[in-house]
């Protein structure tokens, strides 16, 4: 591992020698190309530039020990000594977890797609509340969220909600999110004042370039109308939605939130080759295809990754058995502490499966 990250070492720094020529930066491809692989770099150079100075403080200290008589400079060493083998214990694991091969989508845009699944109408408005969760949480991110296209069921929830986050990392953060979400409350549709179960599908894709997914021309049946639901005088007024059928795969694409034909159909090919990249994934993860399958769910009851239960007022994520008794701060889009528990779990699955690879 060391032999590795002292190559990169080497390499980082011929990185920045190569950034500080100024032809460099005459050539915009070139330097935006070098300037991702500094960024990429850069964690694990500063990671592994403290480690080197912790084993170098526990050197001094040791040296110190064998020469030094005087006791009060002993135990100054001794105090160096222990602090730096503390250090360097929680930096050698933050190296593994740095030098763990990084998923290829994870600084991408996403697509967020939430569908109601059982329950009707209690579904429906259970998948709306989720929307507005993660909207809350992009925001804190300052990240930005485009509605592509939404159909609602009447009384405030959504049937299903398709949104375009934009934002540096969106997907490695949200990309843990993807399953069927329960919820057990008394819905206020219920007079009876019964606890009742529903269910809603959330699927996160990263969103594709135009260099990931070729699309052909012929292989895309655009059909425009007007857009149908709440919008403003224009969306309801002109031919502004846009449906694309793609004949091979059988998806098909609505997008009516803008008032302009043109940027409909801009959103919903962004969506259609998100679709057709995730497509590609799934067959390249078959090896792991027992994961991916429950990442997507259908909807069902018993196919779950998360309740959220009110009248006991806790978030539970079935898959690394955390709980939190923090309902209506988890709803408002703080879910900081789940997603950041599922990537922990994720590192140290990657690097249980490493160790015993090696």
């Amino acid at each position: 591992m060391f032999d590795r990250l002292d190559d990169i070492l080497v390499h980082y720094e011929e990185l920045m020698q190569e950034l500080n020529n100024p032809s460099v930066a005459e050539d915009q491809n070139r330097f935006r190309k070098l300037m991702k692989e500094q960024a990429d770099l850069a964690d694990l150079v500063e990671t592994y530039t403290q480690y080197k100075k912790a084993k170098q403080t526990v050197e001094d200290s040791l040296a110190l020990l064998e020469e030094e008589s005087d006791e009060e400079m002993r135990e100054m060493a001794k105090e160096e000594l222990s602090d730096a083998k503390k250090q360097i214990e929680s930096l050698e694991q933050e190296l593994k977890i740095l030098l763990l091969p990084k998923d290829p989508n994870d600084d991408k845009n996403i697509i967020l797609e939430i569908r109601a699944g059982a329950g009707g109408d209690e579904a429906a408005l259970f998948a709306s509340e989720l929307y507005r969760m993660y909207v809350n949480y992009a925001e804190g991110y300052h990240w930005k969220v485009e509605l592509i296209s939404v159909n609602e069921n009447g009384i405030g929830g959504f049937k299903e909600v398709v949104a375009m986050i934009t934002g540096k990392g969106a997907y490695s953060k949200m990309k843990y999110e993807s399953g069927v979400h329960r919820v057990q409350r008394v819905p206020e549709t219920e007079s009876g004042g019964r606890i009742h179960t529903s269910t809603a599908t959330v699927a996160v894709m990263p969103e594709a370039e135009e260099f990931d997914v070729v699309i052909e021309d012929k292989d895309v049946r655009i059909d425009v109308m007007r857009a149908s639901g709440n919008g403003g005088q224009c969306v309801n007024t002109t031919d502004s939605a846009v449906r694309l059928t793609h004949m091979p795969t059988g998806i098909v694409i609505y997008s009516q939130t803008e008032k302009s034909q043109l940027q409909n159909k801009e959103k919903a090919f962004r969506l259609l080759r998100s679709k057709l990249f995730d497509l590609e994934l799934e067959k390249r993860q078959n090896s792991e295809a027992e994961e991916r399958r429950s990442q997507i769910g259908t909807g069902d009851r018993s196919e779950k990754i998360r309740t959220y239960n009110f009248p006991q007022g806790r978030v539970t994520d079935h898959r690394i058995k955390l709980t939190l008794y923090k309902i209506d701060s988890i709803m408002n889009g703080d879910i900081h502490e789940l997603l950041d528990s599922l990537i922990a779990a994720d590192q140290a699955a990657r690097l249980s499966k490493l160790n015993e690879e090696i």
